[in-house]
């Protein structure tokens, strides 16, 4: 099996910085949570939404409709919120997914953040377990939120 080397922000560290409303001022805020350096791989995960995008510990991964190409628009608050999957090595894939679809773009703190489809891709902090799809369709920080799709589509749902 094919592996993507990433760096996961801990969901708990997220959801310090995003409860304390992050000072415009913190290093953290400025490009959401620092994220730690953890290896896993992107998965393809089954739900009752359907298939979707996952990172190896099950946690859903979103795509933001106001990011258009492979360059990011969210920072400070917004990645606090939705913060950003980075990658501290080469981008490989897991089963399942294809790794012409992968990528990374450098975001503005010089950090590199995982693509698919030419989609960034970001976490929720609302979702507080693996399987957790709370994220979907939400509209904040100006657009909409979505599941990527396996395809590298946004995850439409009958909602």
């Amino acid at each position: 099996m094919k592996r993507i080397l990433l760096g996961l922000a801990p969901a708990a560290a997220v959801l310090a910085i995003a409860g304390c409303g992050g000072s415009s001022s913190s290093r953290a805020s400025a490009s959401g949570a620092k994220p730690a350096r953890t290896p896993g791989g992107i998965t393809i995960a089954h739900g009752k939404l359907g298939a979707y995008l996952a990172d190896s510990k099950g946690r859903a991964l979103y795509l933001f409709e106001a990011d258009k190409g492979a360059s990011s628009t969210c920072y400070s608050a917004c990645a606090s919120i939705w913060p950003p999957l980075t990658s501290s090595g080469a981008t490989t894939s897991a089963a399942g997914v294809a790794r012409t679809l992968l990528g990374t773009t450098k975001r503005t703190d010089g950090t590199s953040e995982v693509t698919f489809h030419g989609h960034p891709l970001y976490y929720y902090v609302g979702d507080a377990a693996a399987g957790s799809t709370t994220g979907q369709g939400l509209n904040q920080f100006g657009a909409k939120w979505y599941l990527v799709a396996p395809n590298g589509s946004r995850l439409e749902t009958n909602g």
